[in-house]
């Protein structure tokens, strides 16, 4: 895994593979970082978790819901998205696990990205292990690896551990995004995301700035 670089900025991103919202929050979120001192950290929140029961796309929650706001908004932003068939919608358990292989080998940005792309673009069941091997060899990772730990649930506690980060810092609904003592919840402003960075930047440079004189440290 990355290790995380001294002094930058700490940004953590809780969200769901099955959240539109959250694939739309990619863009401004680039758009706030770029040329920003920045260590991004996508965190898990299971909107629906196992064994309760997921969205159906043919009920009318979800196209009243993509009309109502999913839809106008990407136009805005200009991204592509579609709401997809999968019916009901998947378990995201399975992805999130193997988001933390990814993690190890320095490609979360990427994973996620991929699985974003692959649920609300390209319609693909990320509940199907044979999917999300798949995903995970585009990206560069070793499929058989990383299916080796899918199947044995290789990173099952440490994905509860992090959802009981979310459960601590009150996470109810993504994206909701953690930067210093500043929390956004749903799709940001980049203007202010920007601005919470810069604002957690000045705080670490006090954090950091302490000195040495020739009397010693």
């Amino acid at each position: 895994m990355t290790e995380p670089v001294l002094g930058a900025v700490k940004i953590k991103i809780f969200s769901d593979y099955v959240c539109p919202f959250c694939l739309l929050a990619e863009g401004p979120i680039e758009e706030a970082t770029k040329d920003l001192y920045v260590d991004i950290e996508w965190m898990p929140f299971e909107l629906r978790a196992h064994p309760h029961p997921t969205l159906r796309p043919e009920d009318d929650y979800l196209p009243a819901i993509w009309s109502r706001a999913v839809y106008p908004m990407a136009r805005q932003l200009g991204v592509d998205i579609k709401l997809p068939t999968v019916s009901p919608q998947p378990y995201t358990h399975l992805a999130f696990e193997g988001h933390l292989y990814a993690a190890e080998h320095g490609l979360s940005t990427e994973y996620t990205h991929r699985m974003f792309q692959a649920f609300f673009q390209e319609d693909q069941d990320l509940g199907q292990p044979d999917v999300l091997q798949a995903l995970a060899e585009e990206i560069g990772l070793n499929g058989p690896d990383f299916r080796k730990a899918l199947d044995n649930r290789t990173y099952q506690a440490k994905h509860q551990e992090a959802l009981r980060e979310a459960e601590a810092h009150q996470v109810r609904s993504v994206p909701t995004i953690i930067v210093g003592n500043t929390r956004l919840e749903g799709v940001p402003n980049p203007v202010e995301l920007r601005k919470a960075i810069l604002d957690a930047q000045a705080d670490n440079a006090i954090t950091y700035g302490a000195t040495c004189s020739i009397d010693g440290c």
